[in-house]
């Protein structure tokens, strides 16, 4: 989980290889009218997102097997609605780092729909994990080998 450009998608498929799990970019699963919008530059509501998170919840549990899905769920409701449609419990790993960094990140990007324009909405609604909520924060500042050993770790503890 995380604002655009923590590296949701290069980090869930290293971990699919390293973890033998299943990768899915949540992305893939916006319905068309969610993708148009933020490539206009227009910020996603609630309204906007709760069917694309029930989408996440549900594919997350029909897949059969370990699931890594690089999915935003920048709030905790959000991420309740993914738990609420999966049985068994799930995990968030938060990458996160401060926001100078994500921008860089996200302007050096090319051929994604989120423009850097909406990255300041996506932190204004961002929640970090709540006391309670299964998951770990994971800092992105550092390298990639490091954020991928932490992130390895981290799966491979849990899944025990």
């Amino acid at each position: 989980m995380g604002v655009s450009g923590c590296g949701k998608s290069s980090v869930g498929r290293a971990l699919s290889v390293l973890c033998n799990m299943t990768f899915i970019d949540a992305d893939d699963l916006h319905p068309q009218e969610n993708v148009e919008k933020m490539a206009a530059g227009h910020a996603l509501t609630d309204q906007d997102r709760m069917p694309w998170l029930a989408i996440v919840g549900d594919t997350l549990a029909n897949t059969p097997g370990p699931v890594v899905i690089g999915c935003s769920a920048l709030k905790h409701r959000y991420r309740d609605v993914i738990r609420n449609r999966v049985p068994e419990p799930v995990r968030f790993l938060h990458l996160d780092a401060r926001p100078e960094i994500l921008q860089a990140r996200v302007n050096a990007r090319r051929g994604h729909f989120m423009p850097v324009s909406l990255l300041q909405s996506q932190f204004d609604a961002l929640e970090g994990l709540a006391a309670g909520e299964l998951g770990a924060r994971i800092n992105i500042a550092q390298s990639y080998p490091s954020v991928i050993g932490q992130t390895e770790s981290y799966v491979k503890e849990t899944m025990i």
